[in-house]
C-alpha cells in the first residue's frame, strides 16, 4: 500500500508531505497507481520549483520513498503560490485514493511546533 502523509502547520498551510510503499495493483511498469501518485507528486515538486523559483528540500529513494519539505520563512506571494500547487496535488491524490482506496491512504497530520 502507499502511505501519504501530509503535515499542516497551525495555520492549515502544508508544510511538508511523504510517500511511502508500493500500491501492488499491478506488476512493476503497468501499475496505474503507482505511476499516478509518482506523477502527481513530482509533478507538484517541479511546479513548486519551476512557479515560485522555490526548491523544496526533497528525499527520494529507490525503494518508492519521497518527502518534500517547504521552506520556512518564504515571502507571502511565494508561501500562496505553493500552497495552491500542493492542493492541488492533494485534490488529484485524494481522487486515485477514492478510487483505488485498498491501494492508497493518505494521512494529514498537523505540525506539533512551527
Amino acid at each position: 500500500m502507499i502511505e501519504i502523509t501530509v503535515i499542516r502547520n497551525q495555520s492549515e498551510m502544508i508544510q511538508s508531505f511523504a510517500i511511502s510503499g508500493h500500491a501492488f495493483f499491478a506488476k512493476r511498469g503497468k501499475d496505474i497507481v503507482c505511476a499516478g501518485v509518482s506523477a502527481v507528486s513530482v509533478g507538484a515538486i517541479n511546479a513548486v520549483h519551476a512557479l515560485t523559483g522555490i526548491t523544496p528540500l526533497i528525499e527520494h529513494k529507490e525503494d518508492g520513498f519521497l518527502s518534500c519539505v517547504i521552506p520556512d520563512h518564504l515571502s507571502d506571494e511565494a508561501n500562496e503560490k505553493i500552497q495552491l500547487l500542493l492542493e492541488g496535488m492533494v485534490v488529484s491524490l485524494k481522487t486515485i485514493e477514492e478510487e483505488y482506496g485498498q491501494h492508497i491512504q493518505i494521512t494529514f497530520k498537523k505540525q506539533e511546533v512551527e
